[in-house]
């Protein structure tokens, strides 16, 4: 059975003792970094795309090793906030799939868009566990590792919505204290989901995968 939503939370707040400040200082990185590039005139778009998505898989990789304890007992490495650049085409192409397809199903309905968001949601941490796995076969095994677990994912960020409102009144900047505490918590579900299906999920990479 998986973890209670709340055990997930308290194992995040116990992952982030003592690195609240320097969680904090990450999210604000790749905030300044997907805020800014989006903020040039013309071009901002595409800088945002091509920066920002790899900065989006460091980010949820940096918090994957706080959960994990990486950097227990030393600062936190903002390098890993990088670490999509040095495998730039695997990255950027599944997670540009990823939002593709994402994107197609909200233009057709919202809820289903919203679905496959959360089938797709495990998708950065399969590209870092597995350096073989890319594009459709890494969204595919996300898919398989969410059968039955997409409302279980959205029930944990739901669950941040008190936090999100009250972020509201310190003019943003307890939101910077805010992801980090959410990515790690989605980062303690995952391995709990990975825990659960034995460390690895079946999946037939031959098959196109089901947008």
């Amino acid at each position: 059975m998986l973890k209670l939503n709340s055990e997930l939370r308290a194992q995040a707040r116990e992952a982030l003792r003592g690195k609240w400040p320097m969680a904090a200082v990450a999210a604000l990185i790749y905030s300044a970094i997907a805020g800014g590039l989006s903020a040039i005139p013309v071009i901002g778009g595409l800088c945002s795309l091509f920066v920002g998505l790899p900065v989006a898989y460091g980010f949820t990789i940096v918090m994957l090793g706080v959960c994990r304890g990486v950097f227990k007992g030393k600062e936190i490495d903002f390098g890993v906030l990088f670490e999509g650049f040095q495998d730039y085409g695997r990255i950027f192409v599944t997670k540009l799939l990823q939002g593709i397809y994402t994107a197609l199903w909200m233009l057709l309905l919202v809820v289903p868009g919203i679905i496959k968001h959360y089938s797709y949601a495990m998708t950065d941490y399969i590209l870092k566990e597995d350096p073989e796995m890319k594009n459709n076969a890494a969204i595919e095994k996300s898919m398989a590792m969410m059968e039955g677990n997409k409302m279980k994912l959205f029930m944990l960020d739901l669950s941040f919505i008190g936090w999100a409102i009250l972020c509201i009144f310190t003019l943003g900047i307890g939101l910077l204290f805010l992801q980090p505490y959410v990515a790690i918590s989605r980062a303690a579900f995952y391995e709990d989901l990975k825990a659960q299906q034995g460390g690895s999920v079946e999946v037939n990479v031959e098959v196109n995968v089901e947008i």
